[in-house]
């Protein structure tokens, strides 16, 4: 790879070139304050960043001796010993976070959360533009209502099952005062209030504040704004629509505020391993911040081009102009303390930690939207939103802090807008979360739990400790529900309520959206503002629990509940009785599957993340997360005696041509078995057979070296 000198750093010549002929023009940033500035920030901090992995390898090596010396554990005792060497600190005092400038979509409203992989632009626009999504065709399309619609054409007997469940919530959102959205034949704007025709004569709302606004003619609108619990409803009205037609008030759709945040990811749902990668990446993030970025595709054989939505103008109750976004917030993660670069050298020749180069670039690129350099605005508070993933405890935290100031400093940003989103998904997180939050109290805009992730880290934590449960039962094991909850407690008392996002993890089965229509009202239940959702379909759906559920109401009922003991959250996931000879082969199985079937995708085709079958050929959103997970759980296992090394390479040959039959379809992809020895395989086989001495288990190490292989070999 050719290399441009630049300041103290030596730049790949992909990102070199991006950076000066896309991001630098009409930034407000000359060259030489880039270069000196990502220069500084590299070397100010690069040695921190590789002492703070160190502590987390040296804290490791204590925890492994701790349990290859007590096999069993003592949560008294292991405490003070996690005390001792400085894993679990002393908790702050009360205080409260103070971070301003948070847009009221982080702040003050509950509702979905969109995780999309910035690598593919027409997922990334699919998410920007799901801050609206029509209800009708959400549970048209889904399994929500009945199975989900295979035929051809529209089916009129399953739209009016769709229309009389969507009217039957309307009326629980928006009461009137007398009747049903069923009865209306038509509505009308009268002094700033909306009246509904019926049958009957005419009726109003129950609360007249709900309506907000209104487009087309007063006396025959073709839009109707509604608010509840601070999210919007859009009624549609066109008597020309093959829906609308038939309805007695024209009703062609009803459109419900979704998607109010997405997480635009360069992490753990990117294949990104050089330059080249890594140009794309960033180059999706400047069109998502200067509203430019498009895709064209094809989708049932003809062409379709997507681009950033406007937003949506009404007339406001009072008769002034009004204007709702028509795209969600977008946040941005970068990659952990642990990722390094070559798309970037140090003066001696070395790669540098990769998450300084996505923390300068993205907020150099976001600097465009806080200035208001280009037409589209994402925060309108003036913030650029970072969520930063794999922190362990409040040290690191606090050193991510540190260099927001940096790059703010070198940028010539505002005081305090690059806020800081804590992913709660390491273990030394997780029990010292009240020091974490602490360490940002004036950034903070976020904290959330992720299973998948956590429980990685929790295997890897206690590998030593002995054999882990299955995966199926770690969803409720005391430690797993302690720490859902210790989240919600701690984001409660330190003041998130009103100053940013208490959020819940993924919903992983896209197809699957009556069980989560099911499961999912949970996270507003337990008084969580979001949750991720793995589609624009799925946020529309979700978009209904928090209609369902005051959360504001929740959260005030939560606030004085006794906090959760972070003795519970110490609880070890460790099988204490024999597990059953069927059990295990198929918790192996099952688990050398998933990390075939995702696996292949990564490395042979840069695939990120996508559905993959299970071995039940039952569609998952997967990630470098559910990755980490089956792979720690496979290497404990083997390390513990549960497998053996034979057993695990016979099930992986065994499952890599199950994998194979279930990808049979796709041109693109190349075949594992018979020979087993293309990098696909090879990279599954280290993960799990390696897995035990990876940093905290994670993955990116193997996938990125394996990744560069398949590439080379084209």
């Amino acid at each position: 790879m050719d290399y441009i000198k630049a300041e103290g750093l030596a730049v790949a010549e992909p990102l070199y070139r991006f950076l000066v002929g896309e991001v630098l023009p009409d930034s407000g940033v000359s060259g030489e304050t880039c270069w000196s500035g990502l220069t500084r920030l590299i070397e100010h901090n690069r040695a921190k960043n590789a002492a703070l992995l160190a502590r987390r390898d040296m804290l490791q090596s204590r925890i492994d001796a701790y349990h290859r010396d007590v096999r069993n554990v003592d949560t008294a005792d292991y405490k003070v010993f996690l005390q001792d060497i400085g894993y679990l600190v002393a908790e702050p005092a009360p205080f409260e976070i103070g971070t301003a400038g948070v847009d009221d979509e982080i702040a003050r409203v509950a509702g979905p959360q969109l995780v999309v992989p910035i690598s593919n632009a027409r997922y990334a626009l699919n998410a920007a533009n799901a801050r609206w999504g029509s209800l009708y065709d959400a549970l048209y399309g889904s399994d929500v209502l009945a199975p989900p619609h295979k035929a051809q054409g529209y089916d009129p007997s399953r739209g009016r099952l769709v229309i009389a469940q969507a009217k039957a919530w309307l009326d629980d959102f928006v009461p009137l005062i007398a009747g049903s959205f069923r009865d209306a034949t038509g509505f009308a704007v009268e002094h700033g209030g909306l009246v509904v025709r019926t049958g009957d004569g005419r009726t109003v709302l129950r609360n007249a504040e709900q309506f907000v606004g209104y487009a087309g003619r007063s006396e025959a609108p073709s839009s109707v704004l509604f608010r509840h619990h601070g999210l919007h409803i859009d009624i549609l009205v066109d008597r020309s629509h093959f829906v609308g037609r038939d309805d007695p008030a024209g009703i062609a759709d009803i459109v419900l505020e979704s998607a109010l945040t997405t997480i635009i990811d360069m992490e753990d749902s990117v294949a990104a391993v050089d330059a080249e990668d890594k140009v794309l990446v960033y180059r999706h993030w400047l069109g998502l911040m200067q509203g430019t970025l498009t895709a064209r595709f094809e989708k049932s054989g003809r062409l379709c081009d997507r681009r950033m939505a406007d937003d949506r103008s009404y007339v406001g109750a009072d008769g002034s102009p009004l204007h709702v976004s028509g795209r969600s917030l977008l946040l941005v993660r970068n990659v952990g303390l642990h990722m390094h670069t070559d798309a970037v050298l140090n003066g001696q020749g070395e790669p540098v930690p990769e998450g300084l180069v996505d923390l300068f670039v993205t907020a150099l690129i976001a600097r465009r939207d806080l200035f208001g350099t280009d037409g589209l605005r994402n925060s309108r508070s003036g913030s650029i939103y970072i969520v930063k993933p794999k922190l362990h405890g409040p040290e690191e935290v606090a050193f991510v802090v540190d260099t927001f100031a940096q790059t703010e400093s070198f940028l010539g940003l505002p005081l305090r807008a690059l806020k800081i989103g804590i992913m709660d998904e390491e273990r030394r997180t997780s029990v010292n979360l009240m020091a974490c939050v602490k360490a940002a109290s004036d950034r903070v805009f976020f904290i959330n739990t992720g299973f998948l992730d956590r429980t990685g880290d929790e295997i890897h934590t206690a590998m030593e400790a002995g054999p882990v449960i299955r995966k199926a039962e770690m969803k409720s094991a005391p430690w797993i529900r302690a720490y859902e909850d210790s989240n919600v407690d701690i984001g409660l008392r330190t003041g998130f309520v009103g100053h940013g996002q208490i959020g819940k993890g993924m919903w992983a089965m896209p197809d699957r959206m009556a069980e989560m229509m099911d499961q999912k009202i949970a996270h507003p239940k337990a008084a969580a503002s979001t949750a991720w959702v793995p589609s624009p379909t799925a946020a529309t759906l979700h978009a209904l629990h928090y209609h369902m559920v005051d959360v504001a109401a929740r959260q005030r009922a939560l606030a004085a509940k006794q906090r959760t003991s972070v003795d519970e959250v110490l609880n070890l996931p460790l099988a204490l009785k024999k597990i059953p000879r069927n059990e295990i082969d198929e918790e192996l199985d099952n688990n050398l599957q998933s990390i075939l079937g995702y696996v292949v995708r990564w490395i042979d085709q840069g695939i990120g993340c996508s559905k993959v079958p299970d071995i039940h050929d039952v569609g998952l959103m997967e990630d470098r997360a559910t990755l980490r997970i089956s792979s720690q759980h496979v290497a404990n296992w083997l390390h513990h005696g549960v497998v053996t090394k034979a057993q695990v390479v016979e099930r992986l040959k065994h499952m890599a041509d199950v994998v194979d039959r279930q990808n049979a379809d796709d041109p693109d992809y190349r075949a594992m078995a018979p020979a087993f020895d293309g990098p696909a395989f090879l990279a599954a086989s280290d993960l799990v057979l390696t897995g035990r001495a990876q940093p905290n288990g994670y993955t990116e190490l193997i996938l990125h070296r394996w990744r560069r292989e398949a590439k080379r070999r084209g």
